[in-house]
């Protein structure tokens, strides 16, 4: 192993000083930094917050406004020899980014993806089945490498085309795997589909699930635990670094492995350091996966809140804990209302009645129109959930919106196609 867990908060703070530097010797070999990071920059005096801040913050837009075909040679800073495989930035806006790691690279990699599997309680005795996408975004592959590190038998099962839904389910239900991994929304999509088919996950044998790429609202994971009948853990990173963090048992945020990533949660505005318990936007460091790209000081664009000390026990608790605060969401603007995506989400998976939902943003007699397309479970009055949702959307939003139900199984069958669900969609013209 590359790297063994700390066992104290000393260990960490001398790991960090030692990899700092480093890190910031790496960055000033690559041409995109060698004109950004002041030269006189004091390398023994890293721990010193005004010496540390004196580096700029690195945001996306900065490396999209690299020409794609220069991106290897501007930014990174590893021969091609050593480059192992190349990872897709995780966004869903502009032009994605592809991050070289070298082989040394991916031993730390694979260790940061395994310490998931080691927070949330995994261990030899489980078998996984993995429905994370496989491909060149990193998530899919390397979780279930890491599982095989770990001794954990893992059904390569990916999602989408390479394997459709219902064969997902008959797989589960054949092959009785303890641990499900994927996106939160295709778990929940999973879900839906064997509910509607009177499949009892909830009575089967996957007693743990692990999630990633995506947030995971309060409303969600309920919706989610109850019908899998299992426990979510949910798992933190990014391209630019690795995965980064996982929940403990208190399910009150990320572990972040601050010996393998040094963190900063900032002011969004000013750029100063927030008090612990305040939102601020995380910039991070990679510490080890850095061989290849430069990060320093990456503004990541979640907005989250830190603690020193989480509630969950064992040997994770030695790392402090961070949690989303869902602002990053997007939202659309109706009618002069801003309704932010994760708050309207976390609305509708608070009514038990609610399967699955979706909503579009159209324009009809050039009129702006919310249309909300709802699926609710067996035996559920639709006209009156319709009038319920309708007033209740009114109530909370201050929006009028049109409501709709579908038979069941029909959003699952259109979200097969995208894998994501697609929830909220705008079709205005």
């Amino acid at each position: 192993m590359p790297l063994e867990l700390p066992t104290s908060r000393d260990q960490i703070s001398a790991l960090q000083t030692q990899r700092k530097r480093i890190a910031v010797e790496w960055a000033m070999a690559s041409p995109f930094h060698r004109n950004r990071i002041p030269a006189d920059i004091d390398l023994g005096r890293l721990d010193d917050p005004d010496e540390w801040r004196r580096i700029p913050i690195l945001d996306k837009e900065m490396l999209r406004a690299i020409p794609p075909l220069e991106f290897l040679d501007r930014f990174c800073n590893a021969p091609r020899a050593q480059i192992a495989e190349l990872w897709r930035s995780g966004g869903s806006t502009g032009v994605p980014l592809f991050y070289p790691r070298t082989f040394e690279d991916m031993e730390y990699g694979r260790l940061s993806f395994e310490r998931v599997f080691q927070c949330s309680g995994a261990n030899a005795d489980d078998i996984a089945h993995m429905s994370f996408p496989l491909g060149i975004h990193p998530v899919g592959h390397v979780m279930a490498r890491a599982a095989q590190s770990l001794g954990i038998g893992v059904n390569w099962a990916g999602a989408g085309n390479s394997t459709p839904s219902p064969a997902q389910i008959n797989l589960i239900h054949i092959l009785q795997p303890t641990i499900w991994m994927g996106m939160s929304s295709y778990g929940l999509h999973l879900a839906n589909m064997a509910e509607a088919e009177g499949i009892d996950l909830a009575g089967g044998s996957v007693k743990k699930l692990i999630c990633s790429a995506e947030q995971v609202t309060d409303a969600k994971r309920r919706k989610i635990e109850r019908i899998w009948g299992a426990e979510l853990y949910d798992g933190f990173g990014m391209t630019e670094a690795g995965m980064m963090g996982c929940e403990g048992s208190a399910h009150d945020g990320f572990h972040i492995w601050t010996d393998m990533y040094f963190i900063e949660v900032l002011d969004p505005d000013t750029l100063d350091p927030v008090a612990e318990g305040e939102d601020g936007t995380l910039v991070v460091t990679p510490l080890w996966t850095n061989n290849a790209t430069p990060f320093i000081r990456w503004n990541s664009g979640d907005i989250v809140t830190y603690k020193e000390e989480g509630d969950s026990d064992g040997p994770f608790s030695v790392f402090p804990v961070i949690k989303h605060t869902h602002r990053t969401a997007g939202f659309f603007k109706v009618r002069g209302v801003n309704m932010n995506h994760t708050e309207f989400e976390d609305f509708m998976f608070g009514h038990e009645d609610v399967a699955e939902f979706k909503v579009e943003l159209v324009t009809r007699d050039d009129l702006e129109h919310l249309d909300v397309y709802v699926e609710v479970r067996n035996n559920v009055d639709k006209t009156n959930m319709r009038n319920q949702l309708r007033q209740n959307i009114r109530n909370t939003f201050e929006v009028t919106a049109q409501v709709d139900t579908l038979e069941r199984g029909t959003l699952a069958r259109e979200f097969e196609q995208s894998v994501k669900a697609q929830r909220f969609l705008d079709k205005r013209q």
